[in-house]
């Protein structure tokens, strides 16, 4: 099942008195790149959170927000700055009348601003709790981004099998139009040839080894032939049960390979506009693959 990278997931709860608030983002990224912002409590958790996202996310740019707020008024051993308490307060009671804002929840803000709980330290017993709680959330977020991702790879799914379907559509049409490229392209030797022969200097089995030589170079029957097992082999990686965004990558360079032989020896204008069309589906894809898990 083909999986985004753009994913979002959230959860939030309450415990003893504490409500923990989760949100996750992610985006493309050649590698998992994670910004995470942790409760000061939980700082030294940073490598043990990294390592769970490692294992979920895989790839891509993430960032995760963890909330931690007090909501009993509990001080679980520390105690407060009164004076930087007052200082906080007094400044946003300022601005709260400077702009005729509410006052309500000035308590709470500047009673949870930077610096204004400090010197205790929470019971480890509490902490591991704690810890846990958050740890539950983390989960449900990460199972709710991995769904979103899920849903939007389903939207790429059907996007990449379509380009792909454009793709073999050209390929069927410059099939039934080779026939009629390799008569032309015959015709237009011949004419070189009736054209050379009336030179005194003519030399007809050097000519006609040559011109063996160019029709070779020409043929395009082997790259039909890949290009045609690419585009199957493509199908097949996109149905897998697992993303496999950088095996796609590695199918649409080879893809692209026989496509752009396929131009250099058509030496047919009909054919050629076909794989401009291949060109533009192929583009498409890239595009799109940039995305994919």
């Amino acid at each position: 099942m083909l999986k985004s990278m753009t994913g979002y997931g959230q959860s939030s709860g309450q415990q003893n008195g504490y409500s923990v608030t989760i949100e996750l983002r992610t985006l493309n990224s050649k590698f998992l790149d994670a910004q995470v912002k942790l409760p000061r409590s939980f700082q030294d958790k940073e490598l043990e959170l990294r390592n769970v996202l490692n294992k979920r996310l895989i790839r891509g740019k993430a960032s995760i927000s963890i909330e931690l707020v007090n909501d009993s008024g509990a001080l679980n051993g520390q105690t407060v700055n009164e004076q930087l308490f007052k200082a906080y307060y007094s400044e946003f009671e300022k601005l709260a009348e400077d702009t005729g804002a509410d006052k309500r929840d000035l308590f709470r803000l500047a009673l949870h601003s930077p610096d204004v709980l400090n010197g205790g330290q929470a019971d480890d017993d509490f902490l591991k709790e704690q810890w846990s709680f958050i740890l539950a959330h983390l989960d449900k977020a990460l199972e709710a981004c991995d769904e979103f991702r899920s849903q939007e790879g389903a939207s790429l799914e059907k996007e990449l099998s379509q380009y792909i379907q454009n793709i073999g559509n050209n390929l069927e049409e410059i099939k039934v139009l080779e026939p009629e490229r390799v008569k032309v392209i015959r015709d237009r030797i011949q004419g070189h040839q009736e054209e050379i022969s009336r030179s005194d200097e003519f030399d007809k089995n050097r000519f006609e080894q040559e011109m063996i030589y160019y029709i070779e170079k020409l043929d395009i029957s082997e790259e039909i032939v890949r290009l045609t097992n690419h585009l199957s082999y493509f199908l097949e990686v996109l149905a897998d049960k697992e993303s496999q965004g950088k095996k796609l990558g590695f199918v649409s360079q080879e893809i692209g390979r026989e496509i752009n032989t396929i131009g250099s020896k058509a030496n047919y204008a009909p054919v050629q506009k076909l794989v401009v069309g291949m060109k533009d589906e192929l583009e498409k894809i890239k595009e799109q693959l940039l995305n994919v898990l």
